[in-house]
């Protein structure tokens, strides 16, 4: 539903861009006459950059990575496909087996906008990208039901990040038990991320935990890196958006909730469900207000990570477009967007890097804020360590 939505919003705004350009140009073919007839205007329009396309083929999961077209042949990496049917048992093959939607395979297709649209499927069940079974004719078979636990690129890139940050923590943790960084200054990797680390459990984990933030500084550091990995992993060109989906972030904001929970006790449950030193009829509205920010409080974890991350990539990415959407009106009107097209996007992707940090932090400052509420006398420890930190 909401990916309906946003694709909805962008190619409104995109028409809208193009509607307040277009005016006087009049519909010609590539050989300068007139379009007539609406088998040319169709295969014109097929022709046509479909930024919308674009941007949710970038920010959506695949079962390849994409990383540019020579013509009209996509230039990509092929994924394994691990398809289980109750009908049919289990089946695997390479994504590139289907042809990105042009070809069926094993009795399976990949979903496409044209295949959706022909066959007349509804958006909200059936999505883009979908693998869905086919008959021998070709045609959509609905009696084989489908259950995709493919290794797509979310999937396996966030494999690769959890690779490379184990790696590089036991790397650093064999150096120190060696003795350097502890008996003489760090070096490589231990010089970058020793700042780092002493920042979380300074700025991070103290403030907020008190004298318990060494029993939760490994869930903090390890959420912290986990997130930071794969938001830079996500700026490289052709990787996957893993931070700005909304299943990777619920289970990290899933994580942490249990968490908080299992740092409660009864002095924590009693000022929700009793409020102190509040009058009776008070509290008919506060506990229940009270009661709903114990799962608010994971749910703000989860949106605020998915939505910054998404919402930069579709900026990046509108921005690129803007250029072949001029170009198509006029290629004098493609060549002069595409300093300014750039230069915003330089500009941006720049940002993105700062906020892949950002969001990093938040989400392991926010967790730490919600686990120290959750355990009584927390407060109390915060207080007397800002003392000690003052004096």
């Amino acid at each position: 539903m909401h990916s309906t939505r946003l694709k909805s919003f962008t190619i409104a705004v995109f028409t809208v861009l193009i509607a307040s350009f277009s005016t006087g140009v009049s519909a010609q073919d590539h050989n300068g006459t007139h379009v007539k007839e609406e088998k040319e205007v169709g295969e014109k329009e097929k022709g046509k950059f479909n930024a919308a396309e674009v941007i949710f083929g970038h920010v959506l999961d695949s079962h390849d990575f994409h990383f540019f077209d020579i013509g009209e042949r996509p230039v990509s990496l092929p994924l394994p496909v691990i398809i289980y049917s109750p009908q049919r048992g289990l089946t695997t093959f390479m994504s590139s087996r289907l042809e990105h939607g042009h070809k069926a395979y094993k009795g399976y297709m990949l979903l496409t906008e044209h295949r959706r649209t022909e066959w007349k499927l509804d958006p909200q069940k059936y999505f883009v990208g979908d693998i869905v079974a086919v008959n021998e004719a070709g045609e959509l078979d609905t009696t084989v039901k489908v259950y995709d636990i493919s290794l797509t690129r979310n999937v396996v890139q966030m494999l690769i990040a959890l690779f490379l940050f184990t790696w590089i923590m036991l790397r650093i943790a064999k150096r120190y038990k060696s003795g350097v960084g502890v008996t003489s200054a760090p070096r490589g990797s231990q010089s970058l991320l020793e700042p780092v680390i002493t920042f979380v459990r300074d700025e991070v984990a103290k403030p907020n935990l008190g004298s318990k933030y060494e029993k939760y500084l490994p869930y903090l550091l390890t959420v912290f890196f986990f997130i930071l990995i794969n938001n830079l992993f996500g700026l490289i060109p052709g990787t996957a958006n893993v931070t700005g989906n909304i299943a990777f972030t619920t289970v990290l904001g899933l994580i942490s909730f249990v968490v908080i929970l299992a740092s409660t006790n009864k002095h924590y449950w009693g000022h929700i469900f009793n409020p102190p030193g509040v009058p009776l009829g008070v509290k008919f509205i506060l506990v229940p207000v009270e009661f709903l920010s114990v799962f608010i409080k994971p749910f703000a974890l989860i949106i605020r990570l998915f939505a910054n991350m998404i919402a930069g990539h579709i900026i990046i990415i509108c921005l690129i477009s803007l250029i072949f959407i001029f170009a198509e009106l006029n290629p004098i009107a493609g060549w002069g967007a595409s300093p300014l097209s750039l230069a915003f996007t330089i500009f941006i992707y720049f940002i993105e890097l700062l906020v892949a940090f950002i969001q990093a932090f938040i989400f392991a400052m926010l967790t730490a804020v919600f686990i120290g509420q959750a355990f009584e006398g927390g407060h109390h420890d915060v207080d007397h360590h800002d003392e000690a930190v003052i004096v």
